[in-house]
This record gives C-alpha cells, sequence and structure tokens, in this order.
C-alpha cells in the first residue's frame, strides 16, 4: 500500500529489511511455546543483585558522573579494565585502541559508516551473522561469500575471493553464529597471511570467545596479527578490528560492547559516534566497571561457562536420541548455537511451520546466505532454555522431522 511517505525516504532505506530473526520472534512469543530461535542468554544467570548494589554503590558515590554526559570513546576506568582483561587472551593494546559502543550492533553499524561506500565488496563467511548484513546492507555493500566445513572458513577458497578487490573480510573465529563452528587455529594464520598479501583489513567479531566449554583456547586472529607483524606490548597497529560484548557475560539490556583497532581507525569511528549518539550511557558503562572489577567477571564467567555447558550436552544427546538418520548437526565446543542440516531435498521454513504449531521454534539458515541457498539448514539456541525444555523442544522437532521426511520427495 502507498503511502504519502514513500517518497521521501532516502535510497539506501530500499536495501534495509527486517531481520528475519527479530521477525521470527515475534511468532515466539507464545507463553507455551519452547523458542530455540534467538540468541539470547539464559536470564537465569543474570547477576540481578550484583546489579542492583552496584547501581546502589554508583548512585551514591558516583552519582554526579554516573548521570552526566561522558566522553565519546567511552568510561576510562571500563577502557583500562578492558585492556586488563584482553590481555589474559593475549590482546596487547592500550586505552587508545578501545572504543565503548552501545552493544556490537553499533559497532557494526559504525564500521559501515566509515569503510563502506554503494557497491563496496565485504568478504564474509557462508552463513554469516544476520546483523552484520543487516548493518551493512543499508550502507550499499556488496558480498563476496567464501564457504564453511567443521574448521570454519575453507581458507582454500579464500584467495580467489580476495581478488574481487574487498573492501575487508568479516569473520567470526570462534563458535560462529549461526552454526557454531570455530576457525582453526592454521586457517586463523593462512587468513592473516593472505589478508596481508592482498592489503585487505580483518573484522573480526568475538562475541562469545570467553564462552568455552571444551577444547583448548585459540588465539584471537587480532593477536595472531600482531605476532605477525611483530606487534610486542603496547599500542596496536595492525590489520584487525577487533569486537567483543558485554552481552554475553553480564547482560545484553545494557547494551554494551567494545572495539578494538588501530588509533586512527577508533578516531574515524569516534567521529561517527558523535553523530549517532555523542557516547554510550555514561551511568551503564560506570556500573558495568564497578560490578567487573575485583575479580567478580571472572567468577560469573565460569557460572555461565558452567550452565551453557550442560545446557549444550543436553541439547546434544536429546538430538542424538530424537533426530532421525540423515539429519546432521555441528558439535559446538562453545557459544550460543549448533547448526542442523537436513536432507537436500528438505526445506527449513517448511519445517518451522508445522513446528510452531507443535509449539516449538527455531531459525531457518537461509537467510545467513547473502549469496543464496541454505534451504535445508537450521540455527538451534541451547543458551535460553531450561534443561527440561530443550529435552521436551528437541522431542517435538525430532517428531516433526520425522513427520516431514517420511513424506514422498516434493511435499
Amino acid at each position: 500500500m502507498q503511502t504519502p511517505w514513500d517518497h521521501r525516504f532516502a535510497q539506501r532505506t530500499q536495501r534495509m529489511g527486517s531481520s528475519a530473526v527479530r521477525e521470527l520472534l515475534k511468532l515466539t512469543e507464545q507463553p507455551d511455546l519452547i523458542s530455540f530461535a534467538g540468541g539470547l542468554p539464559a536470564p537465569d544467570v543474570f547477576p540481578i543483585d550484583a546489579f542492583r548494589e552496584a547501581c546502589d554503590r554508583v548512585l551514591v558515590e558516583n552519582g554526579a558522573q554516573a548521570l552526566q554526559y561522558g566522553t565519546t570513546e567511552g568510561y576510562k576506568p571500563l577502557r583500562e579494565l578492558i585492556v586488563r582483561h584482553s590481555a589474559r587472551y593475549g590482546i596487547n593494546v592500550t586505552p587508545e585502541n578501545v572504543l565503548i559502543t552501545s552493544g556490537s550492533q553499533q559497532a557494526l553499524d559504525l564500521l559501515g559508516k566509515i569503510l563502506i561506500n554503494p557497491g563496496d565488496r565485504i568478504l564474509v563467511e557462508s552463513p554469516t551473522y544476520l546483523g552484520a548484513l543487516q548493518a551493512w546492507s543499508a550502507y550499499g555493500a556488496e558480498y563476496v561469500t567464501v564457504p564453511m566445513d567443521e574448521y570454519g572458513m575453507v581458507t582454500e577458497a579464500l584467495e580467489e575471493a580476495l581478488r574481487s578487490g574487498p573492501k575487508f573480510i568479516y569473520v567470526l573465529p570462534n563458535f560462529q553464529n549461526p552454526t557454531g563452528v570455530t576457525l582453526s587455529l592454521e586457517r586463523r594464520q593462512r587468513l592473516i597471511e593472505l589478508a596481508d598479501r592482498y592489503g585487505v583489513p580483518i573484522v573480526e567479531d568475538d562475541p562469545y570467545g570467553q564462552l568455552r566449554y571444551e577444547g583448548e583456547h585459540i588465539p584471537p586472529v587480532v593477536v595472531l596479527d600482531g605476532q605477525y607483524r611483530g606487534n610486542g606490548e603496547g599500542c596496536y597497529y595492525g590489520n584487525v578490528i577487533y569486537l567483543s560484548t558485554f552481552s554475553k557475560i553480564l547482560s545484553p539490556g545494557i547494551r554494551l560492547a567494545w572495539v578494538i583497532a588501530p588509533p586512527v581507525v577508533i578516531h574515524k569511528l569516534v567521529q561517527a559516534k558523535q553523530g549517532a549518539d555523542l557516547h554510550t550511557s555514561t551511568f551503564n558503562q560506570i556500573v558495568a566497571h564497578e560490578i567487573s572489577r575485583g575479580g567478580f567477571l571472572d567468577q560469573h564467567i565460569k557460572l555461565i561457562r558452567k550452565v551453557y555447558g550442560e545446557r549444550r550436552n543436553i541439547m546434544l544427546a536429546a538430538m542424538d536420541r530424537y533426530f532421525p538418520p540423515g539429519v546432521e548437526w555441528t558439535h559446538p565446543q562453545g557459544g550460543l548455537f549448533l547448526w542442523g542440516m537436513l536432507p537436500e531435498n528438505m526445506n527449513s521454513s517448511d519445517v518451522l511451520r508445522v513446528a510452531i504449531e507443535r509449539k516449538v521454534a527455531f531459525v531457518p539458515g537461509a537467510p545467513f546466505y547473502p549469496g543464496g541457498g541454505g534451504h535445508n539448514t537450521m540455527r538451534i539456541n541451547f543458551s535460553n532454555a531450561t534443561p527440561e525444555q530443550i529435552r521436551e523442544g528437541i522431542a517435538r522437532l525430532g517428531q516433526v522431522l520425522r513427520e516431514k521426511m517420511g513424506e514422498p520427495l516434493g511435499l
């Protein structure tokens, strides 16, 4: 239906679309529906008491500053805390390398604002994070895709993709959203070598890196890049822009994340952020700093790992029990998701329609493929539902799959 507003919108809005995941979440708000659709942390691990106490202390001891405007770069004690915390994972930087953003989604949008011209190619994994596609499509991005397997981005296919001249490479190396797959050390090193050879920067999105439940830690791409370039202690001047967030280790509702990048990139991001929101909530930053200092964050992350690791194990066991032969899935070593793969003749959107009738939901995989495909894939979240809901929901979903796979081809 045409409205008087239609001709007033900027041309870039024609490239905007609603997030398939966010739209699906509206359908899953039924109280009796078991949802594996959203990438939601478990509310039962939110540190509510710690937040309450921290808010009281901040308002009593530092209320005037907490309720005032702040610097665009972010609350300096919080940036310093991020520097110290990052150093444990080998990321050696200074506060000059750190910008606080209003969630990682804002960081992705700001990167699009400072890096992407209409028609620029962005090299991404296929499938990749839907939120990045949504952010960058508005700036006129085109996508060059590289396939994935159980070891992450297939770097054997990377060099050919790099010959197309992408503006940057976007990668989620740890427990990727949507697949849950981790990029191997060898492929991380190859990625860095090829990116350097072709002069293409890397955007490393790492929201789940601290949520490992099994296996050995693999150094972040930004760390390996620093080693490749001989970058020692102090300010980082390399080829990687690194993103991470408090959403998965404290709370998504406080909308706090951070960017680590060379100072020249941080400077441009600061200018872009000033035009967006001036700065991230001062109050939220000071409260997050108050909660995180003194070792609380380390202990809380251990709790999250325990709870989510148990839920992952329960879901994997339930899938082994209830899913029919012919369905495959990933075995993530951490994060929030696993990835289901149905037979080629099946469409996960058709499965979803029946699943919702049976009061269980997931996300069909096709929207995560910028180049098309993925009709037979599905993203399944294990962090948000309780163990009892996981067992019941997977049993329901398994029954739907058995019924669908018992139908003649084409139906």
